[in-house]
């Protein structure tokens, strides 16, 4: 029978997958994984509660000795033993004292009991000999036993999949259940904000989202009483901001050569339509081939880069853009910041470079929230295929278009849709509109479609009604619907 969690925010189906676990009648291989400071460890303590019989949490950077000796007082608290106990000698010995912990107790229990092991990737270093030592514990003996589970979390969730979940050795077929962590939506950020007593109105907490991501730790660092600028000028700019230094740490500790997963970052967050492969290395400086598939698709696990096809264009054409939204602020503003005092991010409001990242954040949040764009047009129960469009002109007096969202759905219809940030209903201008029809024409003529094409814009609070709106016929989706 599954327990109430109502202490945690969100996470609806990953709470549903743990949970199930505890009521399963065979032993379970947990593997948890999604980028640092989402909330994986949280999550897993929260669900288990008082299920956890062993919880071991590795050390970025440290040595096997250090890695050991942990795993000697991780026991010691587990016994509940007044003195401390010898470290193992090895991997393989610290398991055989953990079978013989655990053997008893396994006999004695009515009920599932899990064993945690918390930042994998940092207990099995090269040459530690953990990964090993844990295959065989697992295949050996904990394989055999109905009422344990073994919970396995990574936050180098690009080495998880490698060297666990998708692993062609010992541990091969051996996860149970994987659960795949990201940042929060914005309406699970929503919800989090208002259960520490943050009521921000959707625009500011938008406004946050767009700076913070939908990272928890992040989040939950948002204080009461504080309008959105305040937040971001208290977290990210004033002296001893907690996330002013964060991204210089946040590469490192999942990716063993960083350098080459931030120069994929710049690059991404230099362009705002997004890079083509092709596109993508040339501007990261790297050479095409494995290395350069391995950080790629790293950061595409990690939550970092998401990818979108091109309509009418081969898979290898896809579209890379920043998913990040704390990576691409530090980028535009945090970085390079000299100084400290209240107000310095209102001071950048009205520059620019501000209404620049608006446009380009937006659209991103927008991409990742299509579900709820969706709904909103009434066609989340239509089969469709969402993708981006670029035409580059070709003969004098051409001119290209760009479309980042287009909605091509079963019922004979396609969605042209653009992102609009703004701080009221946004007014399509004769010079936008005029726009829009070239977009639109340039859409027909290129793609050759028979299909009915409808102009959609995704705004904060809607497009206001002038005879521009109404003869092109556009359709609005407010902010509303992303927090679906």
């Amino acid at each position: 029978m599954m327990r109430p969690m109502s202490s945690i925010v969100g996470r609806d189906r990953e709470r549903k997958t743990l949970a199930e676990v505890l009521a399963s009648d065979k032993p379970e291989l947990v593997a948890v994984y999604g980028r640092r400071r989402v909330g994986k460890t949280f999550l897993v303590r929260q669900v288990y509660d008082q299920d956890i019989v062993f919880e071991l949490v590795g050390s970025h950077d440290e040595s096997r000795a250090t890695q050991l000796r942990a795993f000697a007082a991780a026991l010691r608290r587990a016994i509940g033993s007044p003195a401390p106990l010898a470290a193992p000698d090895d991997w393989p010995h610290a398991f055989e004292v953990l079978t013989e912990y655990l053997a008893p107790l396994l006999r004695k229990s009515r009920r599932k009991r899990v064993v945690f092991f918390d930042e994998l990737p940092w207990l099995a270093t090269p040459r530690s000999g953990f990964l090993a030592a844990f295959e065989h514990f697992w295949n050996a003996w904990a394989s055999t036993q109905p009422r344990l589970a073994v919970v396995i979390c990574g936050s180098a969730a690009s080495w998880m999949l490698r060297n666990v979940i998708q692993q062609r050795g010992g541990l091969h077929n051996r996860v149970t259940r994987r659960v795949r962590l990201d940042p929060f939506s914005l309406r699970e950020a929503e919800q989090l904000l208002a259960a520490a007593g943050v009521h921000l109105g959707r625009y500011q907490t938008l406004q946050l989202y767009m700076a913070l991501g939908g990272v928890p730790h992040y989040l939950a660092q948002v204080e009461r009483g504080q309008s959105a600028a305040q937040a971001i000028d208290r977290l990210c700019f004033d002296r001893g901001a907690p996330l002013r230094d964060e991204y210089r740490t946040l590469y490192g500790a999942l990716f063993t050569k960083p350098e080459r997963h931030e120069a994929v970052i710049r690059a991404l967050a230099s362009r705002r339509r997004g890079l083509t492969r092709f596109e993508l290395l040339e501007a990261a400086g790297m050479d095409t081939g494995g290395a350069a598939t391995k950080v790629i698709d790293e950061l595409i696990e990690s939550g970092f880069v998401m990818t979108a096809p091109q309509m009418g264009h081969a898979k290898r054409d896809m579209i890379y853009r920043l998913a990040d939204p704390y990576s691409l602020f530090y980028l535009r503003f945090i970085e390079g910041h000299r100084g400290a005092g209240e107000g310095a991010w209102l001071k950048k409001h009205r520059s620019p470079a501000y209404r620049a990242w608006c446009g380009l954040t937006f659209e991103a949040i927008c991409l990742t929230h299509v579900h709820g764009i969706l709904r909103a047009l009434g066609i989340h129960g239509v089969e469709t295929e969402v993708s981006a469009w670029h035409h580059v002109a070709h003969e004098p007096g051409e001119r290209g278009a760009q479309i980042d969202l287009v909605i091509d759905r079963a019922d004979q219809t396609i969605n042209l849709c653009e992102m609009k940030f703004a701080e009221a209903e946004y007014t399509i201008d004769e010079a936008y509109a005029a726009e829009l029809r070239e977009k639109r024409a340039t859409f027909e003529r290129v793609t050759r479609t028979k299909k009915a094409i409808l102009l959609t814009l995704v705004t904060t609070y809607g497009v206001r009604e002038n005879a521009h709106a109404q003869s092109l016929g556009v359709s609005s989706v407010t902010m509303d619907a992303l927090f679906a």
